[in-house]
């Protein structure tokens, strides 16, 4: 068995089309989209499968870095959340091919959905006055747009949650309530998200918010992000169907003043870090979903992150040599631990 990798996901994508190797996922739209339409696929040389993804999805989004002053008021986070118009970013840049993330155990039993159950509400009622009233209902989810890129009526909510927290219109420019111009950079190691970028950016100049995008290089990233030194960046992360003690480097007041932490966000919470320490110490499957539903509940009051997008499936695609079993393993791709090469297919094609 032999990986090869590649520095460039084009040049990634034509070394597979050349058999230069024999299997790959696919992460871009567009590309599984577009792209799989050279002479292997109309040959049937190469073959594309779409798989279920029954592991949780976890979170993906525009995180905001809390502790700069700017970005402490939860209500200019959210309208950050009504100006991003996911409906028309998923129908014109992403060929429909994702679904709204809400919860950062998304995709799992351990999403809170509707309102606490009784269990939960036990639980919450030992936080309450320490947490948003909000939590005691349904969780926020992200708003759903007219999808035509500037739904007029989420900006005007957008608007009014700046205005109720002070940031105020003046000159044409939004200002804090000290009356400095409130501007934001968006964060990047790479290009292939810059076009989900630039409608958001526009709807935010809409709000009197001047944005911006810089990308650099990923040394230099990764030593801004682990310096905190950032307004708003990309932040992909998942859990395990029993997750524990990795929460804390994601979620954690520790971890939110340590460099190089996960906790991108600057999530800094006792009824936080008390949640996690419950989810560690479950002595049951039950417990323990249950108090992740809580801890989802509480975070996803916070309006740390701007949500992107998920799909529960894994797209594949492969030169047609291997074998594999009917089932796959539930939690897994399959590939490479249970595929096998299979000397007969591959002399069809060596033909």
């Amino acid at each position: 068995m032999r990986y090869e990798y590649y520095r460039d996901r084009e040049v990634a994508f034509e070394g597979f089309t050349a058999r230069s190797y024999l299997f790959r996922e696919e992460f871009t739209s567009r590309a599984w989209a577009t792209r799989y339409d050279f002479p292997a696929i109309r040959e049937g040389h190469v073959k594309r499968d779409v798989i279920a993804d029954d592991t949780p999805s976890g979170a993906q989004g525009w995180f905001f870095n809390t502790r700069r002053e700017k970005l402490k008021d939860k209500r200019l986070r959210e309208a950050f959340i009504y100006a991003f118009d996911f409906e028309w970013t998923n129908k014109m840049i992403m060929y429909g091919s994702y679904e709204r993330t809400h919860s950062v155990f998304q995709n799992s039993d351990m999403m809170a959905v509707g309102k606490p159950s009784a269990d939960e509400l036990a639980l919450l009622e030992s936080f309450r006055g320490n947490v948003p009233d909000e939590v005691f209902g349904e969780p926020f989810v992200p708003p759903v747009s007219d999808g035509s890129g500037q739904d007029r009526g989420l900006l005007r909510k957008a608007s009014a949650l700046l205005q109720e927290a002070g940031f105020v219109i003046k000159d044409g420019k939004r200002v804090t309530p000290q009356g400095e111009p409130i501007s934001v950079e968006f964060l990047l190691d790479e290009p292939s998200v810059q076009p989900h970028h630039m409608l958001f950016i526009k709807n935010l100049g809409t709000l009197g918010i001047e944005a911006n995008l810089r990308i650099v290089d990923p040394v230099q990233y990764r030593k801004r992000v682990d310096d905190f030194d950032f307004d708003l960046t990309v932040q992909r992360f998942s859990f395990s169907s029993t997750p524990g003690d990795s929460l804390r480097n994601y979620f954690s007041s520790q971890a939110a003043a340590m460099r190089g932490s996960e906790n991108l966000a600057g999530i800094s919470d006792p009824v936080v870090d008390a949640l996690i320490d419950k989810i560690i110490a479950a002595d049951s499957r039950t417990s323990l979903t249950m108090a992740c539903r809580v801890l989802d509940r509480v975070i996803r009051t916070g309006r740390y992150w701007v949500p992107h997008w998920y799909k529960a499936s894994h797209w594949l695609a492969y030169w047609d040599v291997f074998g594999r079993p009917a089932t796959k393993p539930r939690y897994a791709r399959g590939i490479p631990e249970t595929w096998w090469y299979d000397r007969d297919k591959a002399a069809t094609i060596d033909q």
